[in-house]
């Protein structure tokens, strides 16, 4: 199971962790949703926040080196990181981990389209601010 951390060097070190307690933690969808998909053998995983307080929380600690541990087992060559403020998300993009791409890969998601769901499944420590990070109700700003 993967632990998002305070900071990306724990994260990296509690990769190997087998339980978690499930009253610390929260899925990484909680409190930001995503969208996915392919640039040719690469692919792109957008990760937008709820709200500001949920934006600075993914730009702390939603790295490169997080991401890329991650999926691990897609080996991507690299991860590079681009923040959207306006839009406070955080666009990743994966190189190398479509085998091939959609017209050459046998892999199910040739196109990349399931790497954000994956990736807002990843647990994260509930943030002492976890309330400020939720999805608004519907007709609050």
């Amino acid at each position: 199971m993967i632990f998002v951390a305070a900071d990306s060097d724990m994260a990296l070190a509690l990769l190997a962790r087998d339980e978690m307690d499930p009253y610390l933690t929260i899925p990484l969808g909680a409190i930001a949703h995503g969208r996915s998909g392919d640039k040719g053998n690469h692919a792109n995983v957008a990760v937008i926040a709820y709200t500001e307080a949920g934006f600075a929380w993914l730009r702390a600690h939603l790295t490169t080196d997080v991401v890329e541990a991650y999926f691990a087992s897609l080996r991507p060559s690299r991860v590079v990181r681009y923040e959207a403020p306006n839009l406070l998300a955080l666009n990743f993009v994966l190189y190398d981990v479509l085998a091939g791409g959609a017209s050459e890969s046998l892999r199910i998601d040739t196109q990349g389209k399931t790497l954000a769901l994956a990736l807002l499944q990843m647990p994260i420590a509930r943030p002492d601010n976890y309330a400020a990070m939720l999805r608004p109700a519907k007709g609050e700003p």
